[in-house]
C-alpha cells in the first residue's frame, strides 16, 4: 500500500472537500491508503457522508490548525500538533509516502525544509507547478519557493524538473527552457546570463534555450525554469487571464437570443477544449528535492484537486523520483569534477 497523508484542515474548503477528495482517491486506486490528519470530530463528521473500502482511510488526530495569515516560521515552531506539522512528521519518519496540503504555503515551505529536509546535495527545493498548454502540460519551477536564486539552483531545478516530467508525466526527453525577455542568448538579467551557459553544458537534460512568457501557453518548453518571483508572477497571470477570458466568453454567449442558441450548438466542443486547460486535472505543486514528498495544492482546492494530488503522489512514489534525483545529482557532480580536471 502507498500511504498518503492529507492535511484535512488546510485551505478554504476544509475539511469537507479534503475528505471527499481522499474518499474519491481510494475508490479510484486500489493500492492507496490515505491518512486524514485533523480535528477528530470535524473529520469524522465528514467521513460519515461517504462509503469507502474498509481500512483504506485512517484518521490521525491533530488538535491545532495553521491558519493562512500566520507567520510561517512561528507557526511551524509553536504548533507542533497542527495537521501540517503532524503530516510532514509522518513523511520524515517514513510512516507516509507523501503529504498533501492546501494550507499556508509559507508554513508548508518552512516545514518541508526543516521537518522533512532536503536530499543531500540539493541546494534549494522548488515548487513545481504543472500548467496546461496547447501541447499538453508544462512544469513551471520555481513557482513560489525561492524568490532569490543562484545559477546553480536553476540548473538543479532543470535536472529535477526533467526527471519529474519524464517519469511522472511520461514525456521522453522533455525540453527545458529558461524564462527570458528574448530568445537571443545574450539577452536577460545577470541570473539568466550566468545560468544559460551552465544549462547549455548539461548533457543529461534537453536544453532548448530561452523561452518568452508569451510562448509558454503554446507549449514552447516542457520544463520552464526561473526563480520563484518570476515563476509566481507567471502562474498568477496565467490563472487570472484564463479566468477573465472565460468570464468574457460566457458573458458574450449569453448576451442575446442568437448567441444563446449558438452557445448550445458549440457547448460540447467548448467543454472538451476547456477540459484540456483545466489545471485541476494535473494535481498540485510538489516540492522537488526533499527527502520525502510534499505537495501543495491551491488554497481553494475542491475535491477533484485533492484527488488528483493524491494520485500524483502515488505516481511519484511508484516511479522512485527521489532516487532518480539523487542519481542525477551524483552524475552532475561527476561532470563538474571532469571539467575541473580539464
Amino acid at each position: 500500500m502507498i500511504r498518503i497523508a492529507v492535511d484535512a484542515m488546510g485551505g478554504d474548503n476544509a475539511p469537507g472537500e479534503l475528505v471527499k477528495g481522499a474518499v474519491d482517491a481510494v475508490n479510484r486506486k486500489d493500492d492507496i491508503e490515505v491518512l486524514l490528519i485533523g480535528r477528530e470530530e470535524a473529520v469524522t463528521n465528514e467521513l460519515k457522508k461517504y462509503t469507502c473500502p474498509e481500512g483504506r482511510l485512517q484518521l490521525i488526530p491533530a488538535s491545532e490548525v495553521i491558519e493562512t495569515d500566520e507567520h510561517p516560521v512561528n507557526a511551524i515552531r509553536s504548533k507542533k500538533d497542527s495537521s501540517m506539522v503532524v503530516g510532514m512528521s509522518l513523511v520524515r519518519r517514513g510512516e507516509a509516502d507523501g503529504f498533501v496540503s492546501a494550507g499556508n504555503s509559507g508554513a508548508l515551505l518552512v516545514g518541508g525544509q526543516t521537518i522533512v529536509g532536503r536530499i543531500k546535495g540539493v541546494e534549494r527545493a522548488p515548487f513545481g507547478a504543472l500548467i496546461p498548454t496547447t501541447k499538453g502540460v508544462a512544469l513551471l519551477l520555481d513557482a513560489g519557493a525561492n524568490v532569490d536564486a543562484r545559477p546553480s539552483h536553476l540548473v538543479q531545478f532543470a535536472r529535477m524538473g526533467s526527471i519529474y516530467m519524464e517519469h511522472v508525466v511520461g514525456l521522453s526527453r522533455p525540453r527545458v527552457g529558461i524564462v527570458n525577455i528574448g530568445t537571443e542568448e545574450e539577452k536577460g538579467n545577470a541570473l539568466v546570463k550566468e545560468t544559460f551557459p551552465l544549462l547549455k553544458a548539461c548533457t543529461d537534460i534537453h536544453f532548448t534555450g530561452s523561452i518568452e512568457a508569451r510562448d509558454i501557453p503554446y507549449g514552447g518548453a516542457d520544463v520552464i525554469v526561473c526563480e520563484a518571483f518570476t515563476g509566481n508572477v507567471i502562474l498568477k497571470m496565467y490563472e487570472g487571464v484564463g479566468g477573465a477570458l472565460l468570464g468574457l466568453m460566457k458573458e458574450g454567449l449569453m448576451s442575446s437570443l442568437r448567441s444563446k442558441l449558438g452557445a448550445l450548438l458549440i457547448k460540447p466542443a467548448l467543454k472538451e477544449t476547456f477540459k484540456t486547460f483545466d489545471a485541476s486535472r494535473y494535481g498540485g505543486a510538489p516540492m522537488l528535492g526533499l527527502r520525502g514528498l510534499v505537495v501543495k495544492t491551491h488554497g481553494n482546492s475542491k475535491a477533484v484537486d485533492v484527488t488528483q494530488s493524491i494520485l500524483q503522489c502515488a505516481t511519484f512514489h511508484e516511479q522512485g523520483i527521489n532516487e532518480k534525483i539523487k542519481e542525477s545529482l551524483d552524475a552532475g557532480k561527476g561532470e563538474q569534477a571532469a571539467e575541473n580536471q580539464i
